[in-house]
C-alpha cells in the first residue's frame, strides 16, 4: 500500500519516500486516515512503530496556509515529555514539511534554556508548536503564545508524561484550548492512565492497537545476562570491546551511576559521556551529537533524560540497571530496532534483581534466557524465580503480611 492511498497530497507521500520510506507501517496505514478526516485517534503501538511520522503526516496534511496579510496563529499544538523528543519531532515535522514544499512555520519549545530566544522567535506567529507542557505554559503567561485556535492537539509519549507527573499540566494546557479541536493520543503501552486520559479528552476516537508480531521492525534480540553487582561495569567494557559495538546506550538509574560508569569506562579506555537530566542543554545537546557521529562510543543514561532520544542505527541498548517497570523497560529496548533495522538489547540480572527482572518478562510476555560469560560467572547464586513467584503477580495471589510471617516461622501455620 503506498501512502497516498491514505488521503494524504502527492506532495507529502513523495516526500515519504524520498525520506526512504516506501511503504507505511501498520500504525501508519491505520492512523492517517481517521486523522486526516478529522476524527479523534487513540494508538498504542511500541516505540518504534512510525508513530511520529503518523501524526507528523496528517498536522502537514490539514495544515492551512495563513492569510497573505494575515498573522500566523498555532494550527496545531503536539505535547511531548522531554526536550530530545521535542526536537526529534520538530526535526520530522521540518524535514517533511521541507520535502513537501509546505511553508509551514514549526517552532520548537522546551525547558531548561533560556527562553528570551524562544519568546523572539515567535513573536512573528508560527503555525505549528512542538512543545514540552512546562515552557508552553510559561509562553503562555508570557502572552508569546494563544492557543485559541488550535484545531489539532497531539499527545506524544501519553504514558511518559503520566509517569512524569504532567497530569495536572495537561489539565492545565486543555483548559486554553477551543473546546472543538481534534485530539490525536499517542503511547507505547495502554495503561489505566492513559485509559483515563482518553476517555476524557477523546471524542469517540478510531482505537488502533499495534501489537509487536504486527510491526515490521524486525523483533529486538533480547539477552539477559547473569553477573554479580559489583562486577557490571567490568563486564560492560568487556562486552563493548569484545563485541566490538560501535555505539551502545547504557541505562542505569541515577544520575551519580551515571557519572560514575562513564568515568569508569573512560578510564578503561573507551569514548564515553554520561547523559542526564542535570547536564546543562548545550551539554546534553553536544552528547547526543557526538554519539550519533560516533565520536562517543558509549553514553551512559537515565531514563528520564533518554526519553525520546532517537539515534539511528544504534545496534544495542544495555540494561546496566533495570527499569523500575515492565513499561520503562519497552521504552528502553524501544531505542534500538528503529526503521526497520535489527537490534539487541542486554540486561544485567544479579541475585538482588532476579525477581524484579522476572516480574518484567511476566507483565511483557516474554522469557529471555539467562546467560553467563566465561569470566563473569556470578559468586552470587541467583534465585529460580517462578512467574508465580514474581513480586507483584498475579492478583490476588500476592503472599499477604500474615502469610510472610508464617513463611518465616514468625506465626502458627494454618489448620
Amino acid at each position: 500500500m503506498p501512502f497516498s492511498s491514505l488521503g494524504l497530497t502527492p506532495a507529502l507521500a513523495a516526500a515519504m519516500v524520498q525520506q526512504q520510506f516506501s511503504t507505511p507501517t501498520p500504525v501508519q496505514t491505520g492512523a492517517i486516515p481517521p486523522a486526516v478526516a478529522g476524527r479523534d485517534v487513540l494508538v498504542c503501538a511500541q516505540t518504534g512503530s512510525g508513530k511520529t511520522a503518523a501524526f507528523a503526516l496528517a498536522v502537514l496534511q490539514r495544515w492551512t496556509p495563513p492569510a497573505a496579510s494575515g498573522a500566523r496563529r498555532p494550527q496545531a499544538l503536539v505535547l511531548v515529555p522531554t526536550r530530545e523528543l521535542a526536537v526529534q519531532v520538530g526535526g520530522v515535522l521540518s524535514t517533511l514539511a521541507r520535502a513537501a514544499g509546505l511553508p509551514a512555520k514549526i517552532s520548537v519549545v522546551f525547558g531548561g534554556v533560556s527562553i528570551n530566544p524562544q519568546l523572539m522567535a515567535l513573536r512573528g506567529g508560527t503555525d505549528i508548536v512542538v512543545a514540552t507542557t512546562g515552557r508552553l505554559l510559561d509562553l503562555v503567561d508570557h502572552n508569546a503564545l494563544q492557543l485559541q485556535h488550535i484545531r489539532c492537539l497531539v499527545l506524544d509519549e501519553a504514558d511518559r508524561m503520566l509517569d512524569l507527573g504532567f497530569a495536572d499540566e495537561l489539565d492545565r494546557i486543555d483548559a486554553l484550548l477551543p473546546k472543538q479541536h481534534q485530539s490525536l493520543l499517542f503511547s507505547a503501552t495502554y495503561s489505566a492512565g492513559v485509559r483515563q486520559l482518553a476517555e476524557s479528552r477523546l471524542r469517540e476516537p478510531v482505537e488502533i492497537t499495534i501489537k509487536q508480531e504486527e510491526q515490521a521492525a524486525p523483533a529486538i534480540t533480547q539477552h539477559a545476562i547473569t553477573v554479580d553487582a559489583s562486577r557490571r561495569t567490568q563486564l560492560l567494557r568487556h562486552l563493548v570491546v569484545q563485541e566490538a559495538w560501535p555505539r551502545v546506550l547504557v541505562f542505569v538509574a541515577t544520575k551519580y551511576a551515571a557519572e560514575m560508569v562513564a568515568d569508569k569506562l573512560r578510564r578503561a579506555g573507551l569514548q564515553a559521556e554520561p547523559f542526564h537530566a542535570q547536564l546543562s542543554q548545550g551539554k546534553r545537546t553536544q552528547v547526543l551529537a557526538d554519539f550519533k557521529a560516533s565520536v562517543v562510543q558509549v553514553v551512559v543514561a537515565t531514563d528520564v533524560a533518554a526519553r525520546g532520544v532517537d539515534i539511528a542505527g544504534l545496534p544495542v541498548v544495555v540494561n546496566f540497571d533495570l527499569p523500575r517497570s515492565a513499561t520503562d523497560y519497552v521504552h528502553r529496548i524501544g531505542r534500538t530496532a528503529r526503521a526497520g533495522q535489527a537490534g539487541m538489547s542486554v540486561s544485567f540480572v544479579s541475585a538482588d534483581t532476579a525477581a524484579h527482572f522476572a516480574l518484567i518478562e511476566k507483565r511483557n510476555g516474554v522469557q529471555v534466557p539467562r546467560e553467563a560469560i566465561r569470566g563473569f560467572e556470578p559468586e552470587q547464586v541467583l534465585p529460580v524465580v517462578s512467574a508465580d513467584q514474581a513480586a507483584g503477580g498475579v492478583k490476588g495471589r500476592r503472599p499477604s503480611k500474615k502469610d510472610k510471617l508464617r513463611a518465616a516461622g514468625l506465626l502458627p501455620p494454618l489448620a
